[in-house]
């Protein structure tokens, strides 16, 4: 197949105009609803952090405390210290801040994807790449609530797409992209020491560059032109170092501090736990290698599917047997990478493994870019097709992004815990995977409790705070229930409890007062426990 030229234009095309109505659509919608999100595990320390930062450069680097915060000084904070500093200079809630901003950093990544799919494959593939993204439960479930993840991810796609870019301008480079290639760079690797798995991505595009431009004009010449290239993109080198100290300061205060990072991450630091994966409670370090290909296939819609996967083999067939320049078929190696080498990483050295595959997030933009180009060849494959062709081919298409879409609004507001029909959504999987294991329902279980005690005050104990047992993250959920409840792990004494529907915490007997479901599973109970006794929050005692 071919692909369309780079597009510097703005926005020249019907399908340009629709691809930003959609846009705005989505920045609305988020807008909206962004105060439905609850709280998760991180929340707490993630917003202490930020805080730190913020007294670190206002002490002029005096205040050294961030760089023995818990282990968060190894991540990048720039997420973090943004939305501290938001909500210091104005009269909102932090909390509402972290999710409006994640909300607003996700729309930029869906919008970067955009202008990326369009250098790729057109501008049909742009706004194919984009809406795959947005019905991507990995990426749009976590950009509200996730702040190491889905800011990476963002960044990551900004990196791939001055990388794009450049392979675009071949062998020089233009000044303004450099510039964004050092911006994107420090950014990504200030974001997550992860990024600099880019250096693998862009190996692969040149070795894939080198051999072919051999072949066509010799060594000599192939390599004094990617030279060139290496050494005009280096020139944005320390505008990246000092975008990376900026965002995450501990990462320069020693020049081994990021490989000190990488180090840490290739250990499983703390007490290992069980999760639930095909239908068995399995400590993390022990998860299997097809732990993230499985979660990938039965969590991902299945035209996101579908088209990523196509669009891999297409990249792949692309690269080799194209007739574009070499340039412009290392760009789909460029981006193949970047979708399959931390995939293939996993398998090969099966590290520890939890959490779904939140810590994937950032592979979705490359996977929704390949996705977006195999929709670009299909349509125009089937434009010089007879009409009714045509319209099965657009009915497809409709009805694959709706069915997502619906479910979505089914979910809402825990779209990440979406699971495919391959497994039978989440009905399917609640015995079998981990559903809601960020604890976003205690926000609305709270909710339900402070009506119940609303409603039952005159029979409640006076005098104190409401003792609450708690399965899930204590910081959340003493957020959610405000001044009045305090949280414990002690059974005994407890007024109510509050559980999360997960395989670990306990089904209390005693009558249920408030209850999360979607799709008829449970996300969260409320128990009152006056009087009773149980002997954990944890199932079997654990």
């Amino acid at each position: 197949m071919r692909t369309a030229a780079p597009n510097r234009s703005p926005v020249h095309t019907p399908i340009d105009t629709v691809a930003l109505l959609f846009l705005a659509a989505v920045g609305a919608v988020s807008v909206l609803t962004f105060k439905d999100y609850g709280l998760g595990w991180d929340d707490f320390t993630h917003s202490q952090y930020g805080n730190l930062l913020l007294k670190y450069y206002g002490s002029d680097f005096t205040d050294q405390r961030v760089f023995s915060f818990v282990n968060l000084y190894y991540y990048g904070g720039g997420f973090d210290m943004l939305a501290a500093g938001i909500a210091k200079l104005l009269p909102v809630d932090v909390f509402n801040v972290r999710r409006l901003l994640g909300a607003l950093f996700g729309i930029a990544g869906l919008a970067i994807v955009w202008r990326t799919g369009r250098r790729l494959s057109g501008p049909t593939g742009g706004f194919a790449a984009m809406a795959l993204l947005a019905i991507c439960p990995l990426y749009y479930g976590h950009m509200f609530m996730n702040a190491k993840d889905a800011p990476f991810a963002v960044a990551m796609a900004a990196l791939l797409y001055c990388l794009v870019r450049a392979f675009d301008e071949y062998p020089s480079p233009s000044p303004r992209t450099v510039a964004w290639f050092g911006l994107c760079l420090g950014l990504t690797i200030g974001t997550r020491v992860l990024g600099v798995l880019a250096g693998v991505y862009c190996l692969a595009a040149a070795a894939f560059l080198l051999a072919t431009e051999t072949r066509r004009t010799g060594l000599r010449l192939a390599a004094g032109r990617l030279a060139r290239f290496a050494i005009l993109l280096a020139l944005g080198l320390p505008l990246a170092y000092f975008v990376l100290g900026a965002v995450w300061p501990w990462a320069v205060v020693e020049p081994l501090n990021p490989v000190r990072a990488l180090e840490y991450y290739s250990h499983f630091w703390e007490v290992p736990w069980r999760e639930m994966f095909d239908g068995r409670p399995v400590l993390v370090p022990d998860m299997p290698r097809t732990y993230v290909p499985v979660l990938f296939a039965i969590q991902m819609p299945e035209l996101f599917l579908t088209f990523s996967v196509a669009g891999a083999a297409g990249a792949v067939v692309f690269a080799l047997f194209g007739q574009d320049a070499p340039a412009r078929r290392a760009r789909f190696v460029l981006v193949l990478a970047a979708a399959a080498v931390p995939i293939l990483i996993t398998v090969i050295m099966r590290p520890v493994m939890y959490n779904g595959i939140r810590h994937f997030v950032f592979v979705t933009p490359a996977l929704a870019l390949l996705g977006g180009a195999a929709v670009a060849w299909l349509v125009t494959r089937v434009s010089r097709a007879p009409l009714a062709a045509r319209g099965a081919v657009a009915a497809l298409l409709l009805v694959g992004f709706a069915l997502p879409v619906k479910e979505f609004a089914t979910l809402h507001p825990y779209q990440y815990t979406y699971y495919n029909h391959l497994v039978g959504g989440v009905r399917g999987a609640d015995a079998n995977f981990m559903l809601d294991y960020w604890g976003l329902a205690f926000k609305q279980a709270a909710a339900e409790l402070d009506e119940y005690v609303d409603a039952h005050r005159m029979s409640l104990p006076q005098g104190r705070k409401y003792r609450v047992a708690v399965c899930g993250p204590h910081n959340a959920a003493a957020e959610e229930l405000g001044p009045r409840f305090e949280t414990t792990y002690e059974t005994r004494g407890a007024d109510f409890a509050l559980m999360l529907g997960e395989f670990y915490c306990a089904d209390v007997q005693a009558p249920v007062i408030g209850k999360v479901e979607r799709e008829g599973v449970t996300y969260a109970k409320v128990y009152d426990v006056r009087g009773r006794h149980f002997p954990s929050v944890f199932a079997s005692g654990k």
